[in-house]
């Protein structure tokens, strides 16, 4: 059988949902990956106005997790960002929180994503707005990831920052060869998150995994608050559509491709991931239930934005970035990119296919199967400050829906 995540997931689901609890989000994420392109969506007929061809293609599933169907709007996001990226140097700042902190996402996934993205902007915002810096407002895009090389848990943000910004009516470029001191970036990151983590935990907004007690909750807070946090600045880049593209790559499709995956066999999965230690191509094996569990702990939270624009690039300041382009001297008006639907043509005669026909089913997403609504994921494996053994996680306000 070919490897591909559909049919890893139709060979191993089955017996994964039996031993671990999941939330709404990672069934709903199953349920679309195995159904992709299938009868089980319903098809579109296309039919030849000249003779008697006709072909039927299954629907997509255009779930953010999916690898089948995320080539389209992978494009169409990227075309988007290159039409509002500024003509000026770009900056590619990555935001990585400490590994202890790693339990309290998966309780708290939709706070933590929330936090981050605004912990790492606004800590670049407001450092270059200061004159000592910059004195300017800039543009930033930001795409969050949570997961490593080899699907591991790895929650950061990458953020691509214009190296310049708007200064009353002037453009004011950053003039040194660094964006900021990495110093000062780390502790002023540092002391935000830390800031909103303690506020969260006082007005009882953040829910502790059900095994720790304050003890440990404080024990993490020493632990995090002596640590030297990793965020790094790469090197200008005189055009930004290199780090839009690698960006392009996460926007949808999960955090691993079919073309990754090498084999599936006696219930093992091998897959090929780059290290970026030493640059070198190297393959990774783990059994089907691990590897499913691994995919399934990056599956986002519906309905919130895992790509977020700030700045002069959020979609409402094209006025401040025409004013930006005339100033560098590029002055160019933004227009919106159209997706245009594929023209099929008939193999037999060359004429332009037409559309007959459509029938879209939904997918039933509960099947008799218990859905765990405070789940975030399943942390079989999951390492964390201590040592934490989560086979099956049940909280409270957990229910079963059959």
């Amino acid at each position: 059988m070919e490897a591909t995540l559909q049919s890893i997931f139709r060979d191993g689901f089955g017996r994964y949902k039996e031993q671990h609890g999941m939330s709404m989000d990672q069934h709903r994420a199953a349920q679309a990956i195995m159904a992709c392109q299938s009868d089980e969506l319903g098809y579109e007929t296309w039919c030849c106005p000249n003779d008697d061809h006709t072909e039927t293609h299954n629907h997509s599933c255009k779930h953010r997790s999916c690898p089948r169907c995320y080539h389209a709007a992978s494009h169409d996001w990227l075309e988007k960002t290159k039409s509002r990226l500024l003509p000026c140097d770009h900056y590619h700042v990555i935001f990585t929180l400490p590994h202890e902190l790693n339990p309290i996402w998966h309780y708290n996934r939709h706070w933590c994503s929330d936090h981050l993205h605004k912990a790492s902007t606004e800590t670049l915002r407001q450092l270059l707005k200061d004159e000592r810096y910059l004195g300017a407002e800039v543009g930033m895009i930001s795409s969050l990831h949570t997961w490593g090389r080899t699907l591991s848990f790895h929650p950061h943000v990458h953020v691509l920052i214009t190296g310049g910004g708007l200064g009353g009516e002037t453009w004011k470029a950053v003039n040194k060869d660094f964006l900021l001191p990495v110093g000062v970036l780390k502790a002023k990151f540092r002391g935000k998150w830390l800031s909103w983590l303690n506020a969260a935990y006082d007005s009882g907004d953040l829910q502790l995994p059900p095994d720790w007690t304050p003890s440990d909750w404080k024990k993490v807070l020493r632990q995090i608050a002596r640590k030297d946090w990793n965020v790094r600045i790469q090197g200008a880049y005189h055009h930004a559509n290199g780090v839009a593209v690698y960006l392009s790559r996460y926007v949808k499709g999960g955090p691993i491709k079919d073309h990754s995956l090498i084999d599936m066999r006696s219930d093992r999965v091998t897959f090929r991931y780059l290290d970026y230690r030493d640059t070198k191509t190297k393959t990774i094996q783990f059994s089907s239930e691990h590897f499913i569990s691994r995919v399934l702990w990056h599956v986002p939270v519906k309905g919130q934005h895992n790509v977020r624009y700030y700045g002069l690039y959020v979609p409402g300041a094209a006025g401040k970035r025409e004013v930006a382009r005339q100033l560098l001297g590029y002055p160019l008006q933004e227009s919106a990119i159209e997706r245009q639907r594929k023209e099929r043509v008939c193999p037999i005669c060359g004429s332009t296919l037409v559309h007959c026909s459509s029938a879209r089913r939904k997918i039933s997403y509960i099947r008799s199967i218990r859905v765990q609504q405070a789940v975030r994921a399943d942390l079989t494996g999951f390492g964390s400050c201590r040592s934490l053994s989560f086979k099956r996680i049940f909280l409270p306000e957990q229910r079963q829906l059959n």
